[in-house]
């Protein structure tokens, strides 16, 4: 079983067109129930200001030309990787260090700003990977800053966790994520329990070290190594969370922050999944509405399909079964993005004829599988990170009681997301470390806040959230009235002008600017 709702914004839709979950609920923080894990240092602005060791503070980066690395081929020669070396547990600093892999472009201008970091979501997804498929988006910002990014903790050449094999996981996808029955409900924990387990196996003493504290603190560590003064940013889904964090944690070092497709730090793990499911639903409707279709009748019709394919799975041309659960992710995908809303229309109609071959390919993509059987790991770190950082565990029961409201706000993809909420850190053999993420961030700089009124996986409602928590006169909100997951480079000069005048002037917009 995997958390098929991901907060990122580039790799569910990348292979269906060149524009940009769950992550799960993987919060933080210090106050109101918001306590640190024992094994990582609280959420706290003082607990971040204790000097580091010169062993991690000076040492030098060796610059050298990128690899390939697992499925991504070697980017060109304007790319450069290297190593940077931090603590496994923060807590004790002078210990046993592991390896982060960066790369970077250098700025192309004389003008230079600094580096400019990027986190692409998930939790999960690899910057080492994305960032040279991203550069273009972003190739007037390295006119002025070496675009930098880095596989987190966890996370694919970072010490990634493998929690499954290909075969695993292949069968795993059989799996009803919406039990009907007492053997399917049996058969849906015991397969979460595995996962923890075979995650436990791979990661080791890492698995209580990959929280989204763990990964600010690399992240200033990575400032100080790369001699920036002050962080600048573009984080984007989950990557707007790590970005919060990171702010509470050193208000003092904020240089220029971008929040893309901002998620919710008030949600708790079983409110950021309704909000989830109302996003998804919403993306759902409007897709709906954009063909004719009356978006109650139109989403009724998909639930009737869906349990068609649950009683018999459907055919496809490669000779594997169309369930309901790879049925449910395929749909999903195309949601990420509107100009993916057309593959959408191809496949439910196939599936509505007998032919699951194109909603599958939908879920493949989604779930990382080539054409060979093999899956990448971006969700097995995904629910690692998501896993240690939340310490919500609903029970089964409390589960099953949520389900109504669940498929209240979302016929279609509540069910799947209201079994998600005891299913996703099921038996976990680490314990999560706090409830909500604490992004208080007095004294800090502004940050700029961009949401999207259409965004499926974080849903607008969270921008003005996060802002209000950051507090008063540093979150600053910019909304664009558009479809898909995030904002920027998705065709908005409204939204691209003023993400890079803040970013390349320092020109601060006025709170509440909205780009139609």
């Amino acid at each position: 079983m995997a958390r098929f709702v991901r907060w990122t914004a580039l790799t569910a839709a990348a292979a269906l067109l060149v524009t940009g979950c769950s992550g799960g609920s993987s919060e933080g923080g210090a106050t109101d129930g918001r306590t640190g894990g024992p094994s990582s240092p609280a959420a706290s602005a003082d607990s971040a200001t204790n000097p580091l060791p010169s062993s991690l503070t000076s040492q030098k980066l060796d610059w050298g030309r990128c690899k390939a690395t697992g499925d991504s081929p070697a980017p060109g020669d304007e790319w450069q990787c290297a190593t940077l070396k931090t603590p496994l547990d923060w807590a004790e600093p002078d210990g046993r260090t592991i390896d982060l892999a960066l790369i970077r472009a250098k700025a192309t201008g004389d003008d230079r700003i600094g580096s400019l970091l990027f986190n692409f979501g998930g939790p999960g997804s690899s910057g080492v990977s994305t960032l040279p498929w991203y550069a273009s988006t972003a190739s007037e910002l390295r006119e002025r800053y070496d675009l930098v990014s880095w596989d987190p903790r966890g996370v694919a050449s970072s010490e990634g966790v493998r929690c499954r094999s290909d075969k695993e996981i292949e069968a795993s996808e059989s799996v009803d994520i919406t039990p009907d029955t007492p053997a399917e409900e049996t058969a849906y924990f015991r397969d979460a329990a595995a996962f923890g387990q075979g995650c436990q196996k791979s990661a080791g003493r890492l698995m209580a070290h990959v929280s989204t504290t763990d990964t600010a603190r690399d992240m200033d560590l990575m400032r100080q190594v790369l001699g920036d003064s002050k962080t600048h940013y573009f984080g984007i889904s989950y990557g707007t969370e790590l970005g919060g964090v990171y702010a509470h944690l050193f208000p003092k070092n904020v240089g220029r922050l971008i929040l893309d497709a901002v998620a919710d730090p008030s949600a708790d793990s079983k409110g950021h999944v309704e909000n989830q499911a109302r996003g998804f639903q919403r993306a759902l409707d409007n897709y709906l509405e954009s063909t004719g279709q009356n978006a109650g009748e139109g989403s009724q019709k998909i639930v009737n399909m869906l349990k068609r394919i649950d009683a018999n799975p459907l055919p496809t041309s490669s000779g594997r079964k169309l369930t309901e659960t790879l049925a449910l992710i395929g749909l999903l995908n195309p949601l990420y993005s509107e100009g993916s809303w057309p593959t959408l229309t191809s496949a439910l109609e196939a599936a509505e004829e007998g032919d699951g071959s194109e909603l599958l390919a939908l879920a493949d993509d989604y779930n990382d599988r080539d054409t060979s059987g093999h899956y990448a790991t971006g969700t097995h770190s995904q629910r690692v990170i998501s896993c240690l950082d939340d310490k919500q565990r609903p029970t089964v029961e409390e589960t099953k009681k949520l389900l109504p409201r669940f498929e209240k706000v979302s016929p279609v993809f509540g069910p799947m997301l209201g079994w998600d909420t005891s299913g996703w850190c099921y038996d976990w053999p680490v314990p999560g470390q706090y409830d909500t993420p604490e992004v208080s961030a007095p004294g800090s700089a502004p940050i700029l806040l961009v949401g999207n009124t259409g965004d499926p996986a974080t849903p607008y409602e969270g921008t003005r959230r996060m802002a209000d928590e950051l507090g008063k006169g540093v979150g600053v909100v910019l909304t664009w009235k558009g479809e898909g997951h995030s904002a920027y480079g998705k065709g908005s000069d409204c939204v691209d002008s003023t993400v890079n005048a803040y970013l390349l002037e320092g020109a601060v917009p006025k709170d509440g600017k909205v780009c139609s």
